[in-house]
């Protein structure tokens, strides 16, 4: 059996975060893996001070455009990291 590699403080966090138990419901991992990648593309974005993102927090009104916009951007980087 193969051993894991060890994923950082945040990764781990976002995939091993419980569901919330008002519903029935449970997240499945498909949903936990692109709602870690869209988190971790925002964190690493803000991280380089990227324009994207200081354009995100600053327009407000705006601010779902650009937040799929730094997701795309961040995606294939992140993904990796989500899945692990």
């Amino acid at each position: 059996m193969s051993k894991q590699p060890e994923l950082d403080v945040l990764t781990q966090h976002l995939l091993d975060e419980a569901p919330k138990r008002t519903t029935r419901s449970t997240m499945t991992r498909s949903t936990k893996i692109k709602r870690a990648t869209g988190q971790l593309g925002t964190a690493m974005a803000r991280r380089k001070n990227d324009p994207l993102y200081k354009r995100m927090v600053y327009f407000r009104t705006q601010y779902f455009k650009y937040r799929e916009m730094i997701r795309k951007k961040y995606s294939p980087r992140v993904r990796s990291k989500a899945r692990r």
